[in-house]
Parts: structure tokens; C-alpha cells; sequence
């Protein structure tokens, strides 16, 4: 078992130790978020055949050449085709096709004029100005052509691909299951919200805390209740989530006092201990485990600490349980918007928010960020690092940051 290793070496740690979950095939109307199991290729183009963007006329190109307001073309209307409908008539010289949005190009024609620059009867239609070949035509293939690589496995399906999904007429999709990942509390001073407040009682935030996170990433939260500090009671429980779940996180009992009992439970519940202490704050109380390939991430009973530690060392092999192939963190710069006036000896996670401001990217950060101060996460969306053996920083400072 590694101790007190780096933010860098836990990471590395728990992605080499993960395995994917597996795929399963949803109907299209429920893949919204989900990952992505396949590489997706076009099996014909988008659109798939030659179309009018707009309500107009379609007509021979050549016919406009010299058309002009003061000597307009005059062309006879040969039929309207509407969207959904097939031309029947060929456009010759002379002649137009009534065209409206969406529908198919009448052979012979590779031009067309909307409908409200022209002057037009029930017969004919007089066009004002030259216009080149394939002027306001969308041609087959444009948007995809037939063998594109549309997605790769381990995409997110979002707004675009769901729509590429339909227009590939692919109604099953399979994706990448979505990894279920137990919870257990422990300590003998929570209770649950809805219960009345005893003397030395809390309500048990992280659990709530964590399922919102844990769901926001696409990650499916099993809440196994409350452990108390019985180092038994709480191996049942882990056994319980490794036999039900993907993955299992605890939350407190990971220090070094007489009630911290995650590790030995870790153990009696036949887990290989990986790493106790990462040198981090908030969340360096910490230790992982393993066992057949399914991650056992035990957290800080401190909430903003159980939190960070979520999001700067778990996510990414929680991600990767997912078949997510984005599932490393991406950091970018950020320009402190304030002072931070700690010392920060080992690796400083702050939660703020993400200002655009200038065309620059700010932090702005609440100044307390204990421990155990949840509600400076509120509407936080970015954590900044301060690396480590850094003094106080000054207002302007750039840092690394990635979003939430």
C-alpha cells in the first residue's frame, strides 16, 4: 500500500486499476447523455439528395445571364414541388420548378431564387439578376458523406449526435452501461435529514452532495444507508456494494483516530488496500482500494474535503468505468480574482466560479474553504489548483483550473 502519494500517482493509480463496465442497447429516445459504445460511421449521405434551402424557384443558371431589374428573366412555371414530393418535370430553358424548403432539386435546374425576390403569376416568374451555378442548393452529402467517422466510441451523445443518430435511421443505440456507484456512510453522529436534531447529532450532507455529483457526470449514485463506526457492520455493507454496484465510495472514518475504521473495513471486506493519504487539502484523509477490478474510493467525513477529493483525484477513473474516452481531466488558465493569503505546502484545491471578463477567464473564489465548509461550493463551477510549496497568492496570480 502507497502512502501519502501525489495527486498525479493517485490518479494514476485508480484508472490502471478500473475496468469498463460493459455496453448494453437503449432505444434512441432514452440515449441522451449516455456514452457512446461504438464508432459510428455514415451508411449514406446527409442530406441524400440535392435540396432547396428556402421557398423559391429552381432554374437553369445559365438562363440569368444579363437579368437585371430594368431586363428581368421571364421564366414559365412548369410545377410546384413542395417538401416530401418528387419532381416530375424537367427544367429546361426557359422554364422553373416552384421549390419550397426541403425539397428535391427538378433535374436540370442548379439554381435557385427565393421566392420574395421575384415577381411572379400562377404561370411564370421574372427574376432580376444573374445568378451562378448551384447558387442556394444543398447538395447530397453535404452535411455527411456516405463512410464519414461521425463519432468515436466513448462520446457523449449530445443535441448534434442525437440528431446524426436519427438521421442515420440507427433507432437502437448501444452505449457503454452506466456505472453504479454505492455510497456508504459512516459515522455514529449522522442522521438523516427529515429526523429531528439530537445533541452532538449532524444531518448527513456528503451523501446528497455526492449523489448530485455523481449524477451529473452520467454516474448512477446507490445509496446502502449509514454504517455507523463498526468496522463489521461497515465491511457489510462494502461487500453489499461490490456485490450490487460498479464502484463503492465511502465517506468518513479515514483518519487515524480510535473510530476511523474505512481501512480495516476495506480489508475484512477483501479489498486490497491501494493508497491511504494523498497530498492534497482539502481531502488528503482519504484511502483507496480494490478488489476484481471494481474501485473501492474511501472519503473524508468533511464535506468539502470528501467533494474535492470527488472531483480532483476519483472522477477521471470513475469516468473511465463509463467507457468515457474524455475522461482525464482538461485544466486551463485562470487569473485569480482575489488574494489567497495561505501557505499551501502540499496541493491547494479552490472552489470558485468561472468569470469571463475581457476576454480572460477569472476565479472568483470565497475566501473560507475549510474543510468543512460546504456552501462555498454552492454554484461553484470550477476548481483552480495552487501547487504545492506555494506561499500566499496575490490577485492576478494564473493558475490551472478545470470546470465542475
Amino acid at each position: 500500500m502507497l502512502e501519502k502519494v501525489s495527486v498525479e500517482e493517485a490518479i494514476k493509480t485508480l484508472l490502471e486499476k478500473v475496468n469498463i463496465i460493459g455496453k448494453e442497447s437503449i432505444p434512441l429516445e432514452e440515449a441522451a447523455g449516455r456514452v457512446l459504445a461504438f464508432d459510428l460511421k455514415a451508411k449514406a449521405d446527409i442530406p441524400p439528395f440535392d435540396r432547396s434551402p428556402l421557398d423559391g424557384y429552381a432554374f437553369r443558371a445559365q438562363d440569368s445571364k444579363g437579368a437585371s431589374k430594368e431586363k428581368p428573366l421571364t421564366l414559365k412555371i412548369l410545377e410546384e414541388v413542395p417538401a416530401g414530393a418528387i419532381p416530375t418535370k424537367e427544367v429546361t430553358k426557359g422554364t422553373a420548378v416552384k421549390i419550397l424548403t426541403g425539397a428535391p432539386i427538378p433535374k436540370g435546374a442548379d439554381a435557385v431564387c427565393a421566392y420574395e425576390l421575384t415577381e411572379f403569376s400562377p404561370v411564370e416568374v421574372k427574376i432580376f439578376s444573374e445568378f451562378k451555378s448551384g447558387e442556394n442548393i444543398i447538395y447530397a452529402g453535404e452535411d455527411v458523406k456516405c463512410g464519414d467517422l461521425l463519432a468515436v466510441a466513448g462520446t457523449v451523445i449530445d443535441t448534434g449526435l442525437m440528431g446524426v443518430l436519427a438521421s442515420e435511421n440507427i433507432s437502437e443505440v448501444e452505449v457503454f452501461k452506466q456505472a453504479k456507484i454505492a455510497i456508504v456512510s459512516t459515522g455514529n453522529e449522522l442522521i438523516e435529514p427529515g429526523e429531528s436534531l439530537k445533541a452532538g447529532k449532524i444531518y448527513n450532507s456528503n451523501r446528497f452532495s455526492l449523489t448530485a455529483a455523481l449524477k451529473k457526470m452520467g454516474l448512477v449514485p446507490v445509496n446502502l444507508g449509514n454504517a455507523g463506526d463498526d468496522a463489521e457492520t461497515i465491511a457489510k455493507l462494502v461487500k453489499k456494494g461490490l456485490e450490487t454496484c460498479d464502484c463503492l465510495i465511502t465517506t468518513g472514518g479515514v483518519s487515524v483516530g480510535d473510530y476511523d475504521k474505512t481501512p480495516e473495513a476495506f480489508e475484512k471486506a477483501g479489498a486490497t488496500l491501494l493508497i491511504k493519504g494523498v497530498a492534497m487539502k482539502p481531502g488528503m484523509a482519504c484511502c483507496y482500494g480494490e478488489k476484481d477490478g471494481k474501485l473501492l474510493l474511501g472519503l473524508s467525513g468533511n464535506p468539502a474535503s470528501s467533494l474535492i477529493n470527488l472531483y480532483a483525484v476519483c472522477m477521471p477513473a470513475l469516468l473511465k468505468a463509463s467507457g468515457r474516452k474524455d475522461f482525464e481531466r482538461k485544466t486551463f488558465e485562470v487569473i485569480a480574482g482575489s488574494d489567497f493569503k495561505k501557505q499551501s505546502k502540499a496541493d491547494r484545491f479552490i472552489r470558485g466560479k468561472l468569470i469571463l471578463r475581457d476576454g480572460k477567464a477569472y476565479i472568483d473564489f470565497p475566501k473560507n474553504q475549510g474543510n468543512v465548509v460546504l456552501s462555498s461550493l454552492i454554484e461553484s463551477d470550477l476548481i483552480a489548483l495552487i501547487p504545492a510549496a506555494s506561499g500566499p497568492i496575490e490577485k492576478g496570480t494564473i493558475l490551472k483550473a478545470f470546470r465542475i
